[in-house]
Order: structure tokens, then C-alpha cells, then sequence
């Protein structure tokens, strides 16, 4: 009846909080592999969404530059084609 710690019970103690925590935790690596991997991009193709927005992003840096004046018409027409 008494168990080796002196107190009485089936001796499980605190055991299932650990097991669920570990439980917890599998399950969340789980998902954030999951997640980083497919998360960001969906599927299909996905990724060519963030390049096209990489180069949306460029192209518009490119045209402020442009219009304060720190590049001239001819790098300007050069840079865009490269970036398109």
C-alpha cells in the first residue's frame, strides 16, 4: 500500500504532466516543420509569389532613386531591364 516515498497511491506522481508536455512538444516540432517548410509558400508553386514580390519590392526602390535623382535614365533603364 505505501509506496517507496512513504505516501500512498500508484505511484504515477507527477509523471503524466511530463508525458503530456513531452506529448506537447512532438506535436508542436511537428507542426513547425510543417509550417516552415509549406506554411509561407502554400503549395503549387507558391514561391514564385515571394520572388515576384521581391522584384515588385526592387523595382520600387529602383523608382525612388530614380525620381530623387541618385541615377541617371540610362542606369535606371538598365537596372529595370535586369530586374524584369
Amino acid at each position: 500500500m505505501w509506496n517507496y516515498y512513504g505516501h500512498m497511491g500508484s505511484g504515477f506522481g507527477f509523471g503524466w504532466i511530463v508525458m503530456i508536455v513531452f506529448w506537447g512538444l512532438i506535436i508542436w516540432a511537428i507542426y513547425a516543420l510543417v509550417r516552415g517548410n509549406y506554411g509561407h509558400r502554400g503549395c503549387c508553386g507558391g514561391q514564385h509569389k515571394g520572388n515576384e514580390i521581391k522584384a515588385n519590392n526592387a523595382l520600387n526602390i529602383l523608382k525612388e532613386r530614380y525620381a530623387k535623382g541618385e541615377i541617371s535614365k540610362e542606369d535606371f533603364d538598365k537596372i529595370k531591364k535586369d530586374l524584369e
